[in-house]
């Protein structure tokens, strides 16, 4: 391992875009392998257990690529396997729950923050722990939107059935008098734009996936594992099914062009 390796990011699909994209505007230096479990998703409505051994087989698979530091860029992966697999391996691990809380607890002005995410996360109530330990003061509302990942895996972003199900979703957490709404699954930054018209103005949105792109820095830096290339990186994108759907959807996210998206049988990793 050393600071010309590449960084290593997963996610059960398509979600993890977004905090790649972060990585990609914030650390425009650094090499990207990513991996998106396409073929096994949804994961948040699998047990721990489940995604504990799903999250093992990935890292087994991106270590093969001598990378040098692993994100996991999913919410349910983070709440139910991060620190069980960071004591398996040498190398940083960083999830996406931790960053997001942070700034949850800095931003919200009346102390009233809402949480949505997939089923998984909401149950393991490991944002309401998070933002407990940040500040014992603050009233955590969760709501589960297990809707929300088919439609962004579908493409329905700007769809009318989209608005209508984030209104039904979102509603209950309005009458809670929120001030702040963490986006609490990297598939959520994609529906930002509708869910910023239901919830209007006043109340600030969370994206997990920039405050996760900053950690990851600040973690190489003082690990003194950030690149020095001054050549641009070439990216490496891997799916356990339908690579050629995933990358044309990954060209209308990413600021730059995915040429290839290559197979992998995950399961041989056990």
């Amino acid at each position: 391992m050393s600071n010309k390796s590449a960084i290593g990011v997963f996610d059960s699909g398509i979600g993890g875009l977004t905090v790649t994209k972060e990585i990609m505007n914030q650390l425009p230096k650094e090499q990207i392998i990513y991996f998106g479990d396409t073929a096994r998703l949804p994961y948040g409505s699998k047990s721990k257990a489940t995604i504990t051994m799903y999250s093992r087989q990935i890292i087994r698979f991106l270590l093969t690529k001598d990378v040098k530091a692993i994100v996991i860029a999913c919410n349910t992966a983070s709440a139910h396997a991060l620190e069980t697999v960071r004591k398996e391996i040498e190398i940083p691990i960083i999830g996406v729950i931790n960053p997001g809380a942070k700034v949850a607890a800095e931003t919200t002005r009346n102390g009233n923050i809402g949480v949505i995410a997939t089923e998984g996360t909401i149950r393991s109530g490991i944002y309401n722990e998070f933002l407990g330990e940040i500040r014992p003061d603050l009233r955590v509302f969760g709501k589960a939107c297990p809707l929300f990942v088919p439609l962004v895996e579908e493409g329905w972003i700007d769809d009318p059935i989209t608005k209508e199900v984030v209104s039904r979703y979102i509603q209950e957490l309005l009458y809670k008098d929120i001030d702040t709404l963490i986006l609490g699954c990297t598939h959520y930054p994609l529906l930002r734009k509708v869910i910023r018209e239901v919830v209007g103005d006043g109340i600030e949105l969370v994206n997990p996936a920039y405050e996760t792109a900053r950690t990851l820095k600040h973690v190489l830096e003082e690990q003194k594992l950030l690149s020095e290339e001054t050549t641009t990186p070439e990216h490496t994108f891997f799916v356990s099914d339908g690579a050629e759907k995933f990358r044309n959807f990954a060209n209308t996210i990413l600021p730059c062009e995915i040429i290839e998206t290559k197979d992998v049988n995950i399961k041989t990793f056990e």
